[in-house]
């Protein structure tokens, strides 16, 4: 009986945890300006580095400021002369960030990726390592709306960790979202793995501090 109740328990348990109501897979907050990703990165091809500034320099993905946004839909530039490559600059949906520029209040995005506070995280490095944007945040360029694809649980980072080979990519394809390999690649993230001497820690204490 006591053996029956520990292993009901124990399947209980396990699917809780590894649910997408536990994991937030397929979390997608609202956001007060509805940024299509689909359009800008997808359609647009724009890098993700100009609006995360900091995802390759920082522990931290920078959320863009307004005027990251106004450099492409104010009918002004910064000098006061008007701008001839203006976008949507009377549009209700970018209303929000008309009034973030007239006031100087940030707009309140909503974090879609959010780690618990006791796990440390560094973009810089995993992006320096040739970890493509596309292994954690999944195909953003295919989302009209932005939600978390991954679990990013600590099964699901150590499993890269202890393989990250399928994840290695060249430098100049890391914010490329369809890039595909023209070679096998394991091969190819093994080479990768030695040229860069990439060797990722599993011990507590990457993540845990």
């Amino acid at each position: 009986m006591v053996v029956t109740a520990g292993l009901i328990y124990l399947v209980v348990v396990g699917a809780y945890g590894t649910s997408p109501y536990t994991t937030n897979v397929g979390y997608s907050p609202r956001q007060p300006v509805p940024f299509s990703h689909k359009v800008h990165v997808g359609n647009l091809k724009m890098d993700c580095r100009y609006c995360h500034t900091t995802v390759d320099k920082a522990a931290h993905a920078a959320v863009p400021p307004t005027q990251t946004c106004v450099n492409c839909h104010s009918a002004a530039n910064p000098d006061g002369s008007v701008a001839n490559s203006a976008i949507h600059t009377q549009s209700e949906k970018l209303l929000p960030i008309r009034q973030s520029q007239a006031t100087g209040k940030p707009v309140e995005w909503q974090k879609v990726h959010d780690l618990p506070d006791f796990v440390y995280f560094n973009h810089s490095v995993h992006v320096n390592s040739g970890v493509g944007c596309v292994s954690c945040h999944g195909r953003v360029d295919k989302m009209e709306q932005v939600y978390q694809a991954e679990p990013l649980t600590m099964s699901w980072c150590l499993d890269c960790h202890r393989n990250p080979e399928p994840h290695l990519r060249p430098q100049e394809f890391i914010t490329q979202l369809d890039w595909e390999p023209a070679e096998d690649r394991q091969a190819l993230g093994a080479r990768l793995r030695a040229e860069c001497d990439i060797n990722p820690n599993t011990n507590c204490s990457t993540c845990h501090r």
